[in-house]
């Protein structure tokens, strides 16, 4: 073994923590090339990667801003859209309900115009049935009144003429009976 002594004898009076210039010196030189190394080639490249990511991140941001306006923008022509779609469903809305209402009032005033057609056609006809049966009655009245005077008379009343004014004589006395019969009523 090797004694203690005999090692510090080889070392001589050097301090063992001081470090070797000749160490300092390599070691400076390889730290000087891997800077350089660093700054000509690899710190450029994260340079750029680095900006490419800001512009790569501010272009979304960018394009979602955009994005963002474009849609609000759409979404208030929608909006306006929908707005004049519900004002133009209204404005047909009401078209339809004044046209429906004019539609039954011309039905009403047709079924009013035909219903009083109706009536005043009726009318004439039961006026001229009324005045046909007036007729009527008036010769059967007369044939009756002319039988009843040839009887009673006890001579035959064959004259048209003659058996003409006994049945008018004879109705105007009955309607002269009736007026005077309402008046009195």
């Amino acid at each position: 073994m090797i004694s203690a002594s005999l090692i510090q004898a080889a070392e001589g009076d050097a301090n063992p923590l001081a470090p070797n210039p000749w160490e300092l010196l390599v070691a400076a030189l390889g730290f000087l090339v891997l800077l350089f190394v660093v700054i000509k080639w690899i710190a450029p490249k994260f340079e750029q990667a680095y900006q490419n990511r800001v512009e790569a991140i501010e272009g979304g941001i960018n394009q979602a801003e955009e994005a963002k306006a474009e849609a609000e923008a759409l979404k208030a022509e929608y909006q306006k859209q929908l707005a004049e779609s519900r004002a133009e469903a209204s404005r047909i809305r009401d078209e339809a309900r004044a046209e429906a209402g004019q539609i039954v009032a011309e039905a009403q005033e047709k079924a009013a115009a035909e219903a009083s057609r109706i009536r005043e056609q009726a009318q004439a006809q039961i006026q001229a049935e009324r005045a046909a049966a007036a007729a009527q009655l008036k010769t059967d009245v007369g044939s009756l009144a002319t039988d009843l005077a040839s009887k009673i008379i006890g001579e035959a009343l064959e004259d048209d003429a003659r058996s003409q004014r006994v049945v008018d004589r004879f109705l105007a006395d009955l309607d002269a009976e009736q007026q005077t019969q309402g008046a009195a009523q």
